[in-house]
């Protein structure tokens, strides 16, 4: 997947559309950034604006957005119900996809340094990247808010993380920091009870809920303090509520680390409380959006639940997930608008969404790219997608039962091959329109042509890495091929070959374009070590490849 970071900065103005209008229209301008949503509030007068992008459409995103706001909102003048403490609140990072968390973090700092140099606003890190303790909770941090902070600053254990501890009163100051997803989920109950939904609800919440007698009164300590019973499922926060719209009550969620307690745990254990309350769930929503990862998660646990192989093509996957949580109870969920990473294209223009003619019409053309790069991934993906097919031929067979882990392990693995594989189909192709580019650039001064040698030679050595990739993916796969050419169902072991052929080809296609790229490149040292790779990696593949037709030939003249 394309590395994606989710941006949210709350913005001190709800009131003035122009405001706000401004403010994202600065973020929108930025290259590799998509606005997702912009969601103002009169009362509390601040908006949350949501958009996700690149690590660097972010970074210049997010700076744009908060310049525009300390440009346009003057916090002297405000006023609002909600908790504040500068013009730009607080500017939360979510690592969604393609990026490390350690990475996002790092990120966060690059920003808060940049927004404190140029725009002269104190800093404070929170959640994730706090330097202290007592700053990861974003309450502390805006503890006195605005009105307070002339006088916070003053305090040694308050000077800000980035930038003077100097009172900017325009615009106050801003909290950062990398924080995970939080997925807001609901389950739908038979039942138009409030007081059911909520019992649920206090039962599973981390919180958990005060000790009871059995008359109910509740139970208190020495000291007074209400005991309290431990909920059942962690980094979770659950109310009880009816919504009049769909006559039902709901459990309404809050996930603030779905890694730790997905949505479809969440659901499962909801129903289990609900059947022994004599209800039914009748189905869930996502209310925003959601992370490809967690309905995978969920996808691959109701597979498995069902006995059923798990090595899938994606989309299986997912519609597998909408259907086992009743995601379309209550209205759509379309997954092309609710999957967060389903919003943001690496490719303009993908060669992997084109049907198989427009691809090789495409290829037809005068044009250099697509090439032969493309297709030895293309051929890459196609041996991976036979290979999961083989696995998923034989899991459940009869006569295979012994063989089901292991071809359950194949197929997911093939699937994940073959998504790389189909992957760099595009990135091949990028790679090379970049090596174009960098030869258009100025070469009037000397300074100019020392600048587009230097880019020419970075884009060439990037144009050869991604079909090394290609080498190393394919690689990969041919040990899960040879594992089905052993174990596979027989009466698929042609299949097995033409796998095996596949990315026989992929391998020494994208060989050759490896090699065609060092021609070019003047690091001699990096040239050798390439050319090691690839003579190493072509004959471990030649190897496998005569080992599994030798086995299918083999196998066929038995059958």
């Amino acid at each position: 997947m394309p590395e994606i970071i989710e941006c949210v900065p709350n913005f001190s103005e709800g009131r003035d559309p122009i405001v706000i209008k401004a403010i994202t229209d600065a973020i929108e301008s930025v290259d590799e950034v998509k606005l997702l949503d912009v969601d103002p509030g009169a009362d509390t007068n601040r908006t949350v604006v949501t958009f996700i992008g690149t690590k660097q459409g972010v970074l210049n995103g997010a700076f744009a957005g908060i310049a525009k706001a300390a440009e346009l909102i003057d916090m002297r003048k405000h006023s609002g119900a909600h908790a504040r403490l500068g013009a730009t609140d607080v500017c939360p990072l979510v690592p969604i996809s393609g990026i490390t968390e350690e990475e996002c973090i790092q990120l966060s700092h690059e920003l808060a340094k940049k927004v404190a140099d140029e725009l002269h606003i104190p800093i404070y890190l929170y959640e994730k990247s706090a330097r202290k303790a007592d700053r990861q909770n974003l309450a502390n941090i805006r503890s006195g808010e605005y009105e307070g902070l002339a006088n916070k600053l003053k305090e040694p254990n308050w000077q800000p993380d980035y930038g003077k501890a100097e009172f900017n009163a325009r615009s106050g100051a801003t909290v950062m920091g990398v924080r995970e997803f939080l997925i807001a989920y609901n389950v739908n109950l038979n039942t138009t009870d409030r007081k059911l939904a909520g019992d649920i609800a206090l039962t599973i919440r981390e919180q958990g809920k005060s000790k009871r007698d059995k008359n109910g009164t509740i139970l208190r300590d020495e000291n007074g303090v209400a005991l309290r019973q431990a909920g059942l499922l962690k980094e979770t926060k659950a109310v009880g509520w009816y919504i009049d719209e769909y006559k039902m009550a709901q459990v309404s969620i809050n996930l603030t680390n779905y890694k730790i307690t997905p949505p479809h745990v969440v659901f499962e254990e909801i129903r289990k409380l609900a059947n022994q309350m004599g209800l039914r769930v009748t189905g869930s929503e996502i209310v925003g959006l959601i992370p490809r990862e967690a309905m995978l998660m969920a996808g691959n646990y109701f597979l498995e639940s069902q006995g059923k192989c798990q090595g899938v093509a994606e989309e299986s996957l997912i519609r597998t997930a909408i259907q086992s949580l009743g995601l379309n109870d209550v209205s759509e969920f379309n997954p092309q608008k609710k999957i967060i990473e389903y919003q943001f294209k690496e490719f303009e223009k993908s060669l992997v969404e084109m049907t198989a003619r427009e691809f090789a019409d495409e290829l037809s053309s005068d044009s250099p790219a697509p090439g032969g790069g493309s297709v030895a991934a293309l051929s890459g993906s196609l041996a991976a997608g036979l290979t999961a097919m083989v696995a998923n031929l034989t899991h459940g067979k009869k006569g295979y039962e012994r063989h089901n882990k292991k071809m359950n392990d194949v197929a997911v693995q093939s699937q994940q091959l073959k998504d790389e594989l189909l992957r760099l189909v595009d990135l091949d192709t990028v790679a090379f329109n970049l090596v174009m580019d960098c030869f258009r650039l100025p070469k009037k001064t000397d300074e100019d042509k020392a600048k587009r040698n230097t880019a020419i030679q970075n884009a060439t050595k990037n144009a050869a890495n991604v079909p090394l990739q290609v080498m190393e993916t394919s690689l990969k796969l041919l040990d899960l091929t040879e594992t089905i050419s052993k174990y596979g169902n027989k009466n698929s072991i042609s299949d097995a070959g033409v796998a095996a052929l596949a990315a026989d080809t992929a391998i020494k296609g994208a060989g050759l374009n490896v090699l065609i790229n060092l021609l070019s490149i003047n690091d001699q040292e990096y040239v050798e070590s390439m050319k090691i790779k690839v003579a190493q990696i072509k004959n471990t593949g030649q190897r496998i490849v005569r080992r599994i037709m030798n086995r299918v030939d083999k196998t066929i003249a038995e059958m």
